[in-house]
């Protein structure tokens, strides 16, 4: 028995999300179809985490065990051969039977576009979020800072959230434009469910000066008292890239 690691890039908007739905196509139904085209055998898959429906990925890692001895070139070029234009497989490795793709993460990284100008552009519509009143910058990366560190997020977690605990440490969050793209790149030890699309939703509602800069730390410390964080749209969303304890071996898997 081998166990394979895939790492999948994938533009989210027609699919349900990552993880199989019955209301719809989801991104691991395909793979897993996919597999089963290649090796005449189904597969299940095992991921780094899920993404919602309309998010996307260039960097999610997944893993199957397989009695196959399909070369991993043939995992690659195989898998990509058999799907759609949506979803390709970026790297096939083999790894130890104790690794997992989702228990033996240690981080992720996520970033999240906006489109900051009036008018709205074809060619970015379905990865950013289409802002048409100017942003403090300034403003969005002082509140930045106060989601650094260990925290609870309760604030920051959709309704329908089932985590056991709200508490999670963000490494990092920067803030940079190209132009009129903006650029929130976020990394954590892990997230909760709609997490991010609340964080970027509340600095653009201080960027546009509805709220001050101090509401992300008054979010952090009193959360009952804060009004609900907006969340921003799924399509601006994408998984860049899956941390794994290089300790152990582990590739982390191409960029």
């Amino acid at each position: 028995m081998r166990r394979i690691r895939l790492t999948v890039a994938y533009d989210g908007t027609d699919y349900v999300g990552w993880q199989r739905q019955p209301n719809g196509i989801s991104v691991q139904q395909r793979l897993e179809e996919a597999v089963c085209a290649l090796t005449g055998t189904p597969h299940r898959l095992h991921s780094s985490g899920r993404t919602d429906a309309g998010v996307h990925a260039r960097g999610m890692v997944c893993h199957f065990d397989t009695v196959s001895r399909l070369p991993l070139k043939a995992w690659r070029d195989g898998l990509n051969s058999k799907l759609s234009a949506d979803i390709a497989v970026r790297d096939a490795v083999e790894v130890a039977p104790d690794f997992h793709a989702r228990f033996s993460a240690t981080g992720k990284h996520y970033r999240y576009l906006i489109l900051g100008c009036r008018t709205r552009s074809p060619l970015e519509r379905r990865i950013s979020w289409h802002v048409k009143k100017p942003l403090d910058l300034a403003r969005m990366r002082g509140a930045a800072r106060s989601f650094i560190g260990e925290h609870d997020f309760v604030a920051f977690r959709t309704s329908g959230c089932a985590a056991r605990t709200t508490v999670r440490t963000v490494f990092d969050v920067s803030i940079e434009a190209d132009g009129d793209l903006i650029r929130i790149d976020v990394k954590g030890s892990g997230f909760l469910k709609n997490m991010i699309r609340m964080m970027v939703g509340t600095l653009v509602d201080i960027g546009l000066g509805k709220r001050p800069e101090s509401a992300v730390a008054a979010m952090l410390k009193s959360p009952e008292d804060a009004p609900p964080a907006l969340t921003a749209p799924a399509h601006g969303l994408c998984l860049m890239k899956v941390y794994y304890d290089l300790e152990r071996g582990l590739a982390d898997g191409p960029e």
